[in-house]
């Protein structure tokens, strides 16, 4: 079935659909990952947008039961060069196009992805269109009228509603005891309690608490500071989410108001929250960072770590105080891609440390924290 993309700009790309009828708006983004595009789509950091895969064959693998980041889909379609109906792989379930039509997110491939990546390289990400409907004036009409990503709090959209225990193999509600501190994590056999302020986050996050002994109890972006403490947590982790972190000044005082109480851990969109905290500011990059081959270097160990990343915003370092210092940075752009405070303890990085589907380069990070948490232990 003929579909086409159509930028706010006037390009139009010609493609197919592999999902059948349907039309889908979003920023276009480009990702650079080879593998991993169940968890790609199933960020909830996707959330207004419609991803291109720059690898060209996509669905070879298939997908399954265990390797979703979230409870569902959120981009608003797929973009591929080729997709691959026939999938083999001893842990695949189904086919990738059955599950794009579950979750009502339009999949396009014959696409010259080539193209469309370094069109967007050059003139920026920017809004557009992709319907099985190949009107394209009546299509470039509507894509202009069409909210951008900017203002917009995305995050209300894909987090949880009510606060959740994260157990053996996902959510559980919130005991009471738990929930007002009358039982400590070590009487299910932790070590320490997290509490996890959820913006969009992906499940390996809170899998890895639990590997590192950690029990995550999950609050939604609206919980205040003093239902956050209430439940006596030893730190408080700042996820991952989608959209402009200057929409989010709610969030961005509940934090302000844990800083000191409790260690800090902010990875992307938390990142960009910690650093407004801390009194810093955020902006817009051109055409953001997608992917799982991001080379970011470590300034106090002079490492450089291969991370995942899918962000479309940065903390401005000249805007941030004298007592919060950059620790990491990006070697692509020289943007800034983690901060701390150089007197509480709170850190934050730009990237995904949680490897789904990885690299693991990042992993300490968890590490990191949870030896924060065991030096300023309650």
């Amino acid at each position: 079935m003929k579909a086409v993309i159509v930028l706010e700009d006037g390009r139009v790309f010609q493609g197919e659909s592999f999902t059948g009828q349907g039309e889908a708006y979003g920023e276009v983004v480009f990702n650079t990952s080879m593998t991993g595009y169940q968890e790609i789509i199933s960020d909830p950091s996707y959330r207004g947008q419609m991803v291109t895969m720059t690898y060209p064959l996509i669905g070879n693998y298939g997908v399954n039961g265990q390797d979703f980041e979230s409870a569902g889909l959120h981009l608003s379609a797929f973009i591929v060069r080729e997709y691959q109906e026939f999938f083999s792989n001893w842990r695949a379930t189904g086919g990738l196009a059955p599950l794009l039509r579950q979750h009502n997110v339009l999949g396009i491939h014959q696409v010259d992805t080539r193209a469309l990546t370094r069109h967007i390289r050059l003139a920026g990400a920017m809004k557009a269109v992709a319907s099985t409907n190949c009107d394209v004036e009546a299509l470039l009409q509507k894509v202009r009228s069409h909210p951008g990503l900017e203002g917009r709090d995305l995050v209300r959209e894909v987090a949880c509603s009510q606060p959740y225990l994260w157990g053996d193999n996902g959510p559980i509600p919130l005991p009471e005891p738990v929930a007002h501190g009358q039982e400590g994590p070590e009487a299910q056999g932790f070590r320490f309690r997290v509490a996890v302020l959820d913006c969009g986050l992906k499940y390996n996050q809170l899998r890895i608490f639990r590997r590192l002994g950690c029990q995550a109890v999950v609050f939604p972006p609206t919980a205040k500071r003093e239902a956050i403490l209430a439940c006596r947590p030893h730190g408080v982790f700042v996820s991952n989410g989608p959209g402009d972190p200057a929409a989010l000044p709610h969030i961005v005082e509940t934090v302000k108001g844990l800083l000191g109480e409790r260690p800090i851990f902010g990875i992307c969109l938390g990142h960009q929250i910690l650093g407004q905290a801390l009194g810093g500011s955020t902006y817009k990059l051109k055409f953001g960072h997608h992917g799982g081959n991001q080379p970011v270097k470590d300034l106090e160990t002079g490492k450089i770590e291969i991370t995942a990343q899918n962000h479309g915003f940065a903390v401005d370092d000249s805007s941030l105080p004298p007592e919060v210092e950059v620790t990491h940075i990006n070697l692509n752009d020289g943007t800034v891609e983690g901060i701390r405070h150089r007197e509480i303890p709170a850190f934050s990085v730009q990237y995904h440390p949680e490897n789904a589907p990885g690299p693991h380069d990042s992993e300490y990070l968890f590490r990191r924290f949870v030896s924060t948490m065991e030096r300023f232990s309650p």
